[in-house]
């Protein structure tokens, strides 16, 4: 495999754990992360970020529920 100069990442020693089905740190291949930024309280609005997500290949989608009625 031919890399460039930049895509030569030194990665720190980190304990690897389980986010689902996904694994992070340690020797796990890097996974790409997002967070929705629609209100909560919008489900479905929500929902369709994290499936355009989904389709655009991210491994892990975070969804911030700042309050009870979210």
């Amino acid at each position: 495999m031919n890399y460039r100069e930049y895509q030569q990442i030194t990665r720190r020693k980190s304990r690897q754990i389980s986010v689902g089905a996904v694994k992070v740190g340690g020797d796990a291949p890097i996974s790409v992360q997002t967070m929705t930024n629609t209100l909560t309280t919008d489900i479905e609005g929500t929902v369709a970020q994290i499936l355009r997500a989904e389709a655009a290949g991210v491994d892990i989608v975070r969804v911030s529920c700042p309050d009870e009625e979210s």
